[in-house]
């Protein structure tokens, strides 16, 4: 078994880790990544890459409908699911090997083995034992199924991005923002949809009226959201398919069933037994503010923490933990104050800031700017597809403190605000500001 000295060992090299690690390396670090599955973690893998190429696929059929409308004819297009599959996988291993080549340029080595904690310091790796100063853990989270009869007939997330075959009729189990994104990308590749879930509503964190407005959206497109609903036990049925039987008796045949009601966080394996690391009760390695875990020497950023479950919070955390570690100056702390975030379901969610509810509950009495419209460009058809946006506003210091949006690019418009919002934008700040004409963003910078 052979022993190697480095500065830091990075175990996962999903988007934390990778910036970790190439960050170190430039500043003169010695580093080894492990790494047993893929390079780019579930980002690039199976989580946002792959899922946005396949949001955009199943935007066609509404943009060939629409297309007639200004005078287009489309003909009847036919989709092959094989071949947007197999291209995604060629683009995912293209980044696989960018992110291969990124790290080997940085000068950080890239094992390819599960990595394991045996002590402070000490790092399993195949049959290698690397010795560190520091050792940094980014091994991300996985889909959580929970334990039900037959419940190993399910699909989870990670599976859409491989099928064989595309089902003709599919259940979405679960309400967060993978589940609302899921179903809205196999209705629109032409799936019959059903997304069960247990609550009240889906999107449990976003403004409410953003997920009212949504999930009317969605059953108006001819998906089917359905609430207060959940599964008691999953049938094999012939043919491959499955029965769902729900609570209150009704039971639900499809060809498959997609389960995504949460994720855990990765640990499994990661540390020998006699390794005390200090978990919450989640699972998730308990950290502090500069993402030092209970041992020293040992750090842990990204999903594994189950801070903020967002790729560019992972990337913000693995530099400013690596310049911590190995700058001259010490960077200044970081900031999860308005996160904006996007959720790539029909319509698209774009969001920063406090909802209305949590803004009452933090600053009391507050303004809000609601508007909503059919987007110009759909009122040549018939197209019922409309927009909403919102302002949240403090009262009595005029900051606007939310701001949220449901509509088609709502990631791409709520983007440039969120640097609005971030400065401590007002709202008179947002009227003083002219629209561009005609576009759907001028609504922000119009509300009264």
């Amino acid at each position: 078994m052979s022993e190697q000295q480095y500065d830091l060992v990075v175990i996962g090299a999903g988007s934390g880790g990778v910036r970790s690690a190439r960050i170190a390396a430039s500043l003169g670090a010695r580093v080894a990544v492990v790494e047993s599955r893929f390079l780019g973690g579930t980002c690039v893998n199976v989580g946002c890459v792959p899922k946005k190429m396949f949001a955009y696929a199943s935007e066609f059929r509404d943009l060939f409908t629409l297309a007639q409308d200004y005078g287009f004819e489309t003909g009847d297009a036919s989709f092959d699911w094989g071949r947007l599959r197999d291209n995604k996988t060629r683009e995912i291993e293209r980044l696989n090997g960018v992110y291969r080549r990124l790290l080997e340029n940085a000068g950080a080595e890239v094992i390819e083995a599960h990595g394991q904690i045996l002590a402070p310091g000490q790092v399993q790796a195949g049959d290698r034992v690397l010795h560190t100063r520091n050792i940094i853990l980014a091994t991300g989270g996985r889909p959580f199924v929970p334990e039900l009869p037959g419940s190993e007939l399910a699909l989870i997330s990670d599976d859409l991005f491989s099928l064989p075959a595309l089902p003709a009729c599919v259940a979405v189990v679960g309400g967060g923002y993978i589940a609302t994104e899921f179903a809205s990308i196999l209705h629109g590749l032409g799936c019959e949809v059903h997304q069960l879930y247990r609550g009240e509503l889906f999107l449990r964190g976003f403004d409410d009226d953003i997920r009212q407005f949504v999930a009317a959206q969605m059953a108006e497109s001819g998906a089917r959201p359905r609430f207060n609903t959940d599964v008691e036990r999953i049938e094999a049925l012939p043919g491959n398919r499955r029965c769902l039987h729900l609570k209150g008796g009704e039971r639900l045949d499809v060809d498959a069933v997609f389960y995504a009601t949460g994720r855990v966080p990765n640990t499994e394996g990661l540390f020998a037994p006699e390794v005390g690391i200090a978990l919450r009760d989640s699972g998730a390695i308990q950290v502090d503010e500069g993402y030092a875990t209970s041992v020293p020497g040992i750090y842990a950023l990204g999903d594994v923490t189950d801070r903020v479950q967002l790729t560019p919070v992972a990337l913000a955390e693995g530099m400013w933990l690596a310049r911590t570690l190995f700058a001259p100056e010490k960077p200044a702390p970081l900031s999860y104050d308005n996160i904006a975030t996007a959720v790539f379901c029909h319509p698209n969610i774009g969001t920063v800031g406090m909802t209305e509810a949590q803004a009452r509950e933090k600053v009391g009495a507050v303004k809000v700017f609601r508007s909503e419209f059919r987007p110009l460009r759909y009122t040549l058809g018939s197209s019922k597809t409309r927009t909403l946006m919102k302002l949240v506003v403090d009262e009595a210091t005029d900051k606007v403190l939310g701001l949220h949006m449901a509509g088609e690019d709502a990631g791409e418009i709520v983007q440039g605000f969120a640097v609005a919002l971030v400065m401590g934008a007002t709202k008179a700040d947002f009227d003083r500001t002219l629209g561009i004409h005609p576009t759907a963003a001028e609504e922000f910078v119009t509300m009264r």
